[in-house]
């Protein structure tokens, strides 16, 4: 079966393509993906050998994001989007496509628009706890929604998310706390960043080691503050690293963003968090995402974000919390316990049976 995987923007956007891509790939379909020139997306599977090895052939088209853009931006934005839904089209037509896999964000735009056009059937992975501006467009011409939240929609599908294999294997039950990890993605979030700052020296203090993943825009400020307060040879400071599970393997508790990706990662390795979800994400769905997480992790407004809170919640895990167990073995556990490691597999399972089933109903 041939089938394409569109859509991306951003890394949680792209693991997931890339995930179900090795997931069809296993099952012998043939995939096949159509991303943007202006994102990521050309990074993930461009000129590397991720791209030659996961896809037939891969297509980037000259496609920008639509929403909050105005005046003549957003004409422009929404122009491109048209000129390469027609180029879409004729790519479904020329490789025979039979499904079109959306994971959303902007990039996703001309493929499924064009699956719609060409009557080809169209599915959709929904990452968060709230819809996605063009998922909710799409909605409604979609053969099925899979998602890994609780939303209550007729053509829903629950599953867990599609995750690599190694968030599960590197995963641990957490006993003790003996180490912080702060992620603030691989573009950096500069108030996540300065909050490490400010927590290290004390964290340090009570023998907690510190990682510190604090994204490329932000890494020579960070190096340049930690050496100003002369700790930088004690904290593992780095910008981004593609073994950022390995990381989180040594980690004990982290402090990190609301994403869909990272919400579920973390929950998989079992490492409970402090959420401080973006503020100014779409339909603040990050807040949304934490809130599945709700009384087995820590969730905080950025501008509500101090020493106080981080520390209140490991004063909190090292806790008896009956039976004499630590009361972080009880929510590593719990966390271990919400996600299994088959995610793409109900997918794709789900995707055959749909597709097998609209051949019968034609013949």
């Amino acid at each position: 079966m041939e089938v394409l995987i569109t859509g991306g923007g951003t890394g949680g956007h792209l693991a997931i393509v890339k995930a179900l891509a090795i997931g069809l790939k296993d099952r012998g379909h043939r995939c096949f993906y159509i991303g943007s020139m202006s994102a990521q997306d050309r990074e993930w599977f461009g000129n590397q050998s991720d791209g030659a090895c996961l896809f037939e052939k891969c297509y980037f088209l000259k496609t920008t994001g639509v929403v909050n853009k105005e005046g003549l931006k957003f004409l422009i934005s929404l122009w491109r989007q048209v000129l390469a839904s027609f180029r879409a089209i004729k790519i479904l037509k020329r490789h025979h496509i039979e499904a079109v896999f959306s994971v959303g964000g902007f990039s996703a735009g001309p493929a499924s628009f064009g699956a719609i056009v060409s009557k080809t059937p169209l599915f959709i992975h929904e990452q968060n706890a709230i819809k996605g501006n063009l998922n909710r467009l799409l909605t409604p011409f979609a053969k099925a929604i899979f998602g890994s939240f609780h939303l209550q929609e007729e053509s829903y599908v629950h599953t867990s998310y599609p995750l690599r294999s190694e968030f599960f294997t590197h995963a641990r039950t957490r006993e003790d706390i003996k180490c912080v990890i702060f992620i603030g993605g691989s573009q950096g979030a500069s108030a996540l960043n300065d909050f490490a700052l400010m927590a290290s020296k004390e964290l340090l203090k009570r023998g907690i080691k510190v990682i510190h993943q604090c994204g490329q825009r932000d890494f020579e400020r960070m190096k340049q503050l930690y050496g100003a307060i002369e700790i930088l040879e004690e904290i593992d400071l780095f910008a981004f690293d593609e073994s950022l599970v390995l990381k989180m393997a040594q980690a004990d508790i982290c402090v990190s963003r609301a994403g869909a990706s990272s919400v579920w990662e973390l929950c998989a390795n079992g490492l409970p968090a402090v959420f401080v979800p973006y503020p100014y994400a779409s339909n603040n769905h990050q807040y949304f995402n934490a809130l599945e997480f709700d009384g087995i992790s820590r969730i905080v407004h950025q501008d509500e974000l101090n020493i106080k809170v981080l520390f209140e919640f490991i004063d909190e895990l090292s806790k008896n919390d009956g039976l004499e167990i630590k009361k972080i073995v009880k929510i590593s556990s719990i966390l271990r316990d919400k996600i299994r490691p088959d995610g793409v597999e109900e997918i794709v399972n789900t995707l055959e049976k749909i597709l097998e089933k609209n051949k019968i109903i034609e013949k």
